[in-house]
């Protein structure tokens, strides 16, 4: 995510009103950007682009795109992230399939809700993540991923502009066997402790751990990806190609998710900065897909049914 930080920080907020505040309106209206109708030129909400670019041998997915509209009117990250051009753009670059997640949010799980009925009504086009904030929703992180899955999310994201992460996140991503999408803000010796204390979560690292284009820390973030096996990172927004081509080079392509960071940032624009690192075709399916796909797993039941709350939370 694009860090407030850089442009003028602000209370994050982002309540979503509930369906019936939306004057007959469906949620897709409201995400789309159209207050009138839910883009009715879009196909599934994707386009009438031709079937080769929605269906082919190797399906592109963004990991990494934001859904909604908020309150927070301090800029982008919490007042709109509107679909309709980030779709029109991400099917005219052929990318068939978008993770989605709300922006900063007064109310995550208000949010995560709209990012659910979203997924439900697109299956075929979007898979969630379940935002959390490390603080306003201690206590509540454990029933927050139960309803989440139960509602088809398949991943969690946090950022660390709201706080740093928690045991308690990391305790519920476990037991829930769950990817995290955290953004570090160039804190990147942070990952260390996150990949020795938590080896059996995997974390998805965006930016090379820098939005801020801090060529110290995403450097210096190479090297955990390098010698950690449960830390990955997405392609999204990062400035400096050699540091892309290096970290390719020396943690492997399967350690890379290709995200654009919509719809604040062009997904066709991010898409060719990764055909620019010309992977063989196999590490072009894992950066494309696979990675991902293989992170969050198929999605049969909820382990939080089963598993046992973890002592000291509620």
């Amino acid at each position: 995510m694009a860090q407030p930080a850089r442009r003028g920080v602000g209370k994050p907020g982002f309540p979503t009103p509930p369906p019936a505040d939306l004057g007959g309106r469906s949620p897709q209206a409201e995400v789309w950007g159209n207050p009138v109708s839910p883009a009715p030129h879009l196909v599934g909400g994707f386009g009438t682009a031709p079937p080769s670019l929605l269906v082919t041998d190797m399906p592109i997915i963004d990991c990494h795109c934001h859904a909604g509209k908020g309150d927070g009117l301090t800029g982008p990250w919490d007042t709109d992230a509107p679909l309709r051009r980030y779709l029109e753009r991400a099917v005219a670059a052929g990318i068939a399939r978008a993770v989605i997640f709300p922006p900063f949010h007064s109310d995550y799980a208000r949010a995560n809700r709209v990012i659910a009925r979203l997924v439900a009504a697109h299956p075929e086009r979007f898979y969630g993540f379940a935002f959390v904030h490390p603080v306003r929703d201690r206590g509540r992180v454990r029933a927050m991923i139960h309803e989440a899955l139960r509602l088809g999310l398949c991943g969690i994201k946090v950022h660390r502009y709201d706080a740093p992460i928690t045991r308690e996140i990391c305790d519920v991503a476990r037991a829930a066997r769950l990817p995290i999408l955290y953004d570090v803000m160039g804190r990147v010796e942070h990952v260390e402790l996150l990949a020795t204390e938590y080896p059996d979560v995997n974390f998805i690292i965006p930016h090379l751990g820098s939005f801020a284009d801090d060529w110290r820390a995403q450097l210096a973030f190479i090297d955990h990806l390098e010698r950690h096996p449960n830390i990955y990172t997405d392609s999204s927004g990062v400035r400096r190609f050699d540091l892309l081509e290096q970290a390719v080079r020396r943690a492997g392509a399967h350690k890379l998710l290709f995200g654009s960071d919509g719809p604040w940032l062009h997904p066709g624009i991010e898409l060719a900065k990764v055909r620019a690192l010309r992977l063989l075709p196999a590490d072009e399916r894992l950066v494309f897909a696979e990675n991902l796909l293989r992170l969050i797993g198929p999605r049969r039941d909820n382990p939080l049914r089963r598993s046992q709350p973890t002592a000291g939370y509620a």
